[in-house]
């Protein structure tokens, strides 16, 4: 006989696709479990360029990040990126303290040495350095989202996770080809965990969601503010080249009321129950409607 996961709950689906991203801004890699912490997923946003002056660097000025591929590999961080030599860069190397700034944060990091910062510099054209969150640091989530919880996070834009489903992709790719345009893939979104088994959007829909990761133990995930999209899900990570497709068309239909009319695509979460537990692909879920 087949259980249901919580089959009481408005909505049973399962964890369909996880995502980690090294360096905050360059690409992502496609995972079939990770680690679950408090700060997300390991090692997701461990890892920030920086510029001369020490505030971080995005696809947003510099698509060219996207075509960096790091790679954890061990105790190290492998860098490849076209026309570069591969960059090894060892965990366990003696760090140099920094202060830099990601959005309205400063925050306290450890620099990772200058073979990383030439390394970066020559594939970005301009003066950068690479560096690593303080794990000692909490740097925490907006408490106007999280109701007053304490949220932490390394160097994502605000929170600990983002999440989103594969219908809302399918439902963007629909209304993508209908215009003329080609549709894209679930990469440009930069989520951390994907679910399947939800209809489009439902994500925006529901205020928890609880995870079977086996033995009877439950990972739940507060999906606590929509994620407003800037021009990044308009840039090609394969080439790096940009066109409006996307933004135009979600444009059309995804003007967020609780953003002021910002355009969002996804959920940005925080941990209520978990870490230290193991993510998979496949794993049973389960989450309730909830309507304002």
């Amino acid at each position: 006989m087949i259980v249901t996961f919580h089959p009481e709950s408005d909505l049973q689906g399962s964890i369909a696709r996880l995502f980690v991203h090294p360096v905050k801004s360059c690409a992502g890699t496609e995972v079939r479990e990770a680690l679950l912490t408090e700060t997300g997923l390991e090692p997701d946003r461990a890892w920030m360029v920086v510029d001369a002056q020490g505030v971080f660097l995005t696809q947003r000025t510099l698509p060219r990040m996207a075509l960096v591929r790091p790679e954890v590999a061990g105790d190290a961080l492998v860098l490849r990126a076209p026309g570069m030599p591969d960059l090894r860069l060892d965990a366990d190397a003696a760090p140099v303290p920094a202060t830099v700034t990601v959005w309205n944060d400063t925050v306290p990091a450890w620099d990772t040495g200058d073979a990383a910062a030439r390394w970066f510099s020559a594939f970005l054209g301009q003066p950068c350095r690479l560096v690593r969150s303080d794990p000692a640091h909490r740097r925490l989530s907006s408490s106007d989202w999280t109701g007053g919880l304490e949220a932490p996070n390394r160097f994502s834009d605000g929170f600990p996770l983002l999440v989103a489903s594969e219908a809302s992709l399918d439902d963007l790719n629909q209304r993508l080809q209908a215009a003329g345009h080609a549709t894209v893939g679930m990469e440009r979104f930069r989520p951390n965990v994907v679910f399947a088994g939800m209809q489009a959007h439902d994500e925006d829909r529901v205020d928890r969601v609880r995870i079977d990761t086996g033995a009877g133990q439950e990972v739940h995930l507060q999906l606590v503010k929509p994620c407003a999209r800037c021009p990044i899900p308009d840039i090609d990570p394969a080439t790096a080249l940009s066109h409006p497709a996307v933004g135009d068309t979600l444009r059309t239909y995804r003007q967020d009321k609780r953003l002021a009319g910002a355009i969002t695509f996804g959920m940005n979460a925080i941990v209520r129950q978990g870490a230290g537990q193991v993510l998979r692909v496949g794993q049973p879920i389960a989450a309730d409607l909830c309507f304002d």
